[in-house]
């Protein structure tokens, strides 16, 4: 504890950590703020009524997860940062088929300049299409809509949607830029976590209600120990070992110093990624192709039961997809090959270069194969969940998407801060030393 405290203060120490702490906590604080203004003549006394009356289906809720309580809340916020990683995907999609966008991934910074903007361009163009099924399917069934909805009123508000949405992704890119952690991924995250401490007393309610404290218990030494386990995969590393190269010094050859001996290959390489794909892919024909007509569409059917067999199947195949996706742009053998190949290492048995990417290649795709089972597995652990007796607002939280998503920006987060106070801890070894070169600046410049 003792340890932990001074860990704490060493952060507030650290100037542009501290800065970079604050700026982050204040555009969190600004997106928690905008999940709770309320679209322009809705009527939010009648949307809060029928929350009351009829509760929230499964995929309101988890809909909700994502946005911080700013669908249900009608909020300008209410469409979230989802269709920002929809048109990343397709944008991602597009790198490995059009050659054009290829070629923008080839060429460094500018690059990815333009790849941004034309994602932000879909974006838009996502949540111009998202937005008017939103106000036709949710508001409008829940009675919200203003008694006088005219032409006008529909318009300015899908505009409204697509600006708050367009500036989640604003203050995401801005906390990514001189923030903490990465932005997008964090803002999620923090909608999550606000929805937490609810969810956790409905189910204690519940529980008391029935006289089965018992459940609670089990329940918490369940969630800690999914926790645990997830910890433990995102973690993972498979140490692949290497012969390095070594320097003589006198008769002897000794290892080059900071070489690794070893190659880490992460079982989890992706990240909390195939996830927000996989659920972006999923909210999207939701969405675009809701109708109001008493049973809805065999899409709102299918794909709007967040606990039926369909969903789930559908979720854990596009999650097992995404993770060898998102895997095979993160780890590029050919490059690590090249890399070990200049840099004198080599893996023992296997011959450099093109031998070298292919042993690569293999072990990737045999480590991503159970890492993206495990992915899949917890994506569905929610349903589970709700089979076991937990309530739709809890069992969100017992694995599945939110709880990936938590552990992996934390865990993320986490690791940036800690290199941060580790670039500080060198930079105070090099303030407080005395050794000086042979000649003052000045006589270097009138070299």
């Amino acid at each position: 504890m003792k340890r932990f405290i001074q860990n704490i203060q060493n952060i507030w120490k650290v100037e542009e950590l501290r800065k970079r702490i604050i700026y982050t906590l204040a555009l969190i604080l600004v997106y928690r703020i905008g999940s709770f203004i309320i679209l322009p003549g809705v009527n939010y006394n009648a949307l809060e009524a029928a929350q009351k009356a009829g509760g929230q289906n499964a995929l309101e809720t988890l809909l909700s997860l994502f946005s911080g309580g700013g669908f249900t809340n009608a909020s300008i916020m209410a469409l979230g940062i989802m269709p920002y990683i929809s048109a990343s995907i397709i944008m991602q999609l597009l790198g490995m088929a059009v050659p054009a966008v290829q070629k923008m991934q080839n060429e460094g910074e500018s690059g990815r300049k333009q790849i941004n903007n034309y994602t932000r361009i879909l974006t838009i163009i996502i949540c111009a299409a998202q937005a008017p099924g939103y106000l036709s399917l949710y508001v409008s069934s829940k009675g919200a809509l203003p008694v006088d909805a005219g032409t006008f009123w529909w318009a300015q508000t899908i505009i409204v949607l697509v600006a708050g949405a367009m500036f989640a992704v604003w203050l995401g890119e801005r906390i990514t830029d001189n923030g903490v952690g990465n932005g997008i991924s964090l803002l999620i995250t923090v909608g999550i976590l606000s929805r937490l401490p609810g969810a956790f007393t409905g189910e204690v309610g519940i529980a008391w209600a029935d006289g089965n404290l018992i459940k609670i218990l089990l329940e918490i030494v369940a969630f800690f120990v999914v926790v645990l386990a997830t910890v433990l995969i995102v973690q993972g590393v498979r140490k692949v070992p290497l012969n390095t190269a070594k320097k003589v010094v006198g008769s002897r050859a000794v290892d080059e110093a900071g070489a690794r001996n070893y190659l880490p290959i992460k079982v989890n390489a992706s990240g909390v990624m195939p996830i927000i794909f996989a659920q972006a892919i999923m909210t999207i024909p939701v969405m675009m192709f809701a109708s109001n007509d008493g049973g809805g569409s065999w899409i709102q059917r299918t794909l709007g039961d967040v606990y039926g067999f369909s969903y789930n199947l559908l979720l854990a195949i596009l999650i097992i997809v995404f993770t060898y996706f998102y895997t095979a742009i993160m780890i590029n053998p050919r490059k690590i090959a090249d890399d070990l190949k200049k840099s004198g290492g080599f893996i023992a048995g296997v011959r450099p270069g093109e031998e070298t990417a292919d042993y690569i290649d293999t072990l990737v795709s045999r480590i991503t194969f159970p890492g993206s089972l495990f992915l899949a597995i917890i994506a569905i652990l929610p349903a589970i969940a709700k089979l076991a007796g937990v309530n739709d607002a809890f069992a969100m939280f017992f694995g599945g998407t939110s709880l990936l998503i938590m552990v992996g920006v934390v865990l993320d987060t986490l690791q940036q801060i800690e290199s941060y106070l580790l670039n500080r801890h060198m930079d105070g070894l090099m303030e407080g030393t005395k050794i000086r070169g042979r000649r003052t600046q000045g006589e270097l410049s009138g070299f």
